[in-house]
């Protein structure tokens, strides 16, 4: 198994910045890799990407830089199981609200002694012919991130990172926003706050704070001046509607514009 090179960045407190993937799509996954980002999270727990679609997404990533991460729908044994034997580097897990979930998490992401995931020959490791190596190696190239998007969870994140196995915070603020009762009013003081005592739980215990922007650059690079590494820029649908919107927006306003000056 190669170099889980975004794990090995973050443990060194480097920045990494890359996309959610949305769209069922492995041409979007093949065009979209090409431009420098360190990872993919495709997710299965807002779209549908799943089974054999989701296994030919990773397969388009292979003989790119981009690590493939998976978001599963639920912190499920059988769900991470199925992420991690189709390919994936890494989960990110919704709604971890305790220490013990994030444990779970980190069980069903690590072979024995570490974790209770099960061995089989699936693609992960070439149908079994790496089985061996794959199994050396694993549980320390795998990535596992969990979400803080709850009241309950940030009241308990302090115990979730310091839980051993797990490498990032993840922060979304639309739905910790929603779950403070500020649905995306981040400039509210207890979105703030919550915001500010997840970033310092992950830095007190040594591992990742993540966070989703808006496909905006600036607010990307202004996530890394405040101590973020793990930050997604945005996603596909984002990407795709905002530069449709940038595109259409200025040719309907140029044609206003020569409209008026017919007038004239």
């Amino acid at each position: 198994m190669p170099t889980n090179t975004v794990k090995a960045r973050l443990k060194a407190g480097q920045p990494t910045v890359g996309n959610w993937i949305s769209l069922p799509s492995p041409s979007v996954v093949e065009l979209v890799s090409a431009y420098g980002m360190d990872w993919f999270v495709l997710d299965t727990e807002h779209s549908p990407i799943a089974g054999d679609l989701l296994e030919d997404m990773l397969r388009a990533l292979r003989g790119t830089d981009v690590v493939p991460i998976v978001r599963v729908a639920a912190n499920d044994v059988a769900l991470i199981k199925q992420a991690l034997d189709r390919g994936g580097y890494g989960i990110v897990v919704p709604l971890v609200n305790t220490a013990e979930q994030a444990r779970a998490a980190v069980a069903a992401a690590k072979y024995p002694p570490d974790g209770i995931r099960g061995t089989a020959g699936t693609r992960a490791m070439r149908y079994g012919m790496d089985l061996m190596d794959y199994f050396k190696t694993w549980n320390s190239q795998v990535l596992v991130a969990v979400q803080v998007e709850t009241p309950e969870a940030v009241a308990n994140v302090d115990a979730i990172a310091a839980t051993p196995g797990v490498d990032v915070l993840f922060i979304g603020p639309n739905d910790l926003s929603a779950g403070l009762g500020y649905f995306r009013q981040f400039d509210r003081p207890e979105f703030k706050a919550a915001v500010d005592r997840i970033l310092k739980a992950a830095q007190k215990h040594g591992i990742a704070a993540g966070i989703m922007c808006g496909s905006d650059a600036d607010e990307v690079l202004e996530k890394i001046d405040q101590g973020f590494t793990f930050i997604s820029a945005g996603s596909d649908t984002r990407l795709l509607g905002g530069a449709t919107a940038a595109m259409y927006g200025k040719i309907k306003k140029g044609m206003d514009e020569r409209k008026t000056a017919a007038r004239r």
